[in-house]
């Protein structure tokens, strides 16, 4: 009696579980490299930090998806008290502190990102019209943010006095950081699996 064999091909895509695994571990990492790109910090009213470079490397890298779920999970590790925000501090009282609203801005931040990228593809002009986009978003949450913060703790203040603050000092490095993002996005963007 013969029996026939069927020879497997093993598969060059990597298994859904495989793929899962991936992706957590890519998370996780560029979580990690916005709480070392928080590190890298001189003092403020709201502090100097790379941390929006490190948004949009996630987001540029990641995808909309993925590198919204790293700024997530970098935003919770702070909420649990892991020292991941400027000035190695952590904790509610950083989240709900002055500064709080621009590190909660990352997540409106990387949301909007992911929606230009949805609408708009990956291209060029779409990448860099998402981060400006979404830095203003960052922008305009942590200044109401702040305002309100300000506001019960010390007494009205203007809102081009609090731009003037938390704002336009931001404005050319963030530029800056938005160029640095998009070339090393696209230069990287091959090394990591979509």
């Amino acid at each position: 009696m013969r029996t026939e064999t069927t020879k497997v091909e093993p598969s060059t895509r990597p298994s859904q579980s495989h793929a899962h695994i991936r992706d957590l571990t890519l998370i996780a990492l560029f979580a990690a490299l916005m709480a070392i790109c928080s590190w890298i910090s001189i003092p403020a009213t709201v502090p100097f930090t790379l941390q929006t470079f490190g948004v949009f490397v996630a987001v540029g890298l990641l995808g909309g998806k993925r590198g919204t779920l790293s700024v997530l999970v970098y935003i919770l590790l702070g909420a649990v008290g892991l020292p991941v925000f400027a000035g190695f501090s952590g904790g509610l009282g950083s989240l709900f502190g002055s500064a709080g609203g621009y590190i909660i801005g990352f997540l409106g931040s990387a949301l909007v990102m992911w929606a230009m990228e949805t609408l708009l593809g990956t291209g060029a002009v779409a990448q860099i019209a998402s981060m400006v986009v979404g830095l203003l978003v960052c922008y305009a949450f942590g200044t109401a943010w702040f305002m309100a913060v300000y506001t019960s703790a010390n007494g009205a203040v203007t809102l081009l006095t609090v731009l003037g603050w938390c704002v336009f000092p931001f404005i050319v490095p963030d530029l800056l950081k938005i160029v640095l993002a998009f070339v090393l996005t696209n230069r990287l963007k091959r090394y990591v699996p979509q």
